[in-house]
């Protein structure tokens, strides 16, 4: 399934976002990366993967989640200084652990999502700084392998074909999202 995404800011909206445009556009990546996220956490539903339930479903959204933000602070590492970078990705990680909260809400009621989101985040991004990731190349195949082995985890083995997921996410999914993050990141600093 394609999925249209809107990452450039119109001369109007750059004029009015130019006190704030750093949060904003943090923010602005965030929604991107959920609907990106999203998608690939359908998409592997559509490839015969099976979710036992919903909650299983919202941690693989996670897992993307947290993938893309390692991948948006080393683009952002050479296109902004460690201030603005560190102003951006947080205000990233706050919007998207605002979706993960409002999503797990309508599914789970009033449970708390945005704390443990948050802890994974930053367990996801200690771990995914240890593999190299490439402005030019993108993400090694250690970066990818670790990504895919999360998911792996998070989906249930019980289920024979979930044994297959590390190599759709690493051979299809995890590149061909990376890919389009990358284009909405730049586009967004453009």
């Amino acid at each position: 399934m394609a999925v249209r995404i809107k990452s450039r800011w119109s001369e109007k909206a750059k004029a009015k976002l130019s006190d704030d445009l750093i949060n904003e556009n943090g923010r602005a990546l965030a929604f991107i990366f959920w609907r990106l996220a999203l998608d690939k956490a359908k998409n592997l539903h559509g490839e015969d993967f099976i979710y036992d339930d919903d909650e299983q479903r919202i941690k693989v959204i996670g897992e993307y989640l947290a993938m893309l933000v390692s991948v948006a602070d080393r683009l952002a590492y050479v296109r902004l200084e460690d201030e603005d970078r560190q102003q951006f990705i947080g205000s990233m990680a706050k919007e998207l652990a605002t979706h993960m909260q409002d999503n797990a809400n309508d599914l789970f009621g009033n449970v708390d999502f945005k704390t443990p989101f948050v802890a994974m985040l930053n367990v996801r991004a200690a771990e995914f700084a240890l593999y190299d990731f490439s402005v030019d190349e993108g993400p090694s195949y250690n970066f990818l392998q670790y990504f895919g082995s999360m998911v792996q985890k998070v989906m249930n083995q019980e289920h024979h074909d979930n044994r297959w997921v590390i190599d759709q996410i690493m051979e299809i999914d995890g590149p061909e999202t990376i890919d389009k993050a990358s284009k909405a990141l730049k586009e967004l600093f453009s």
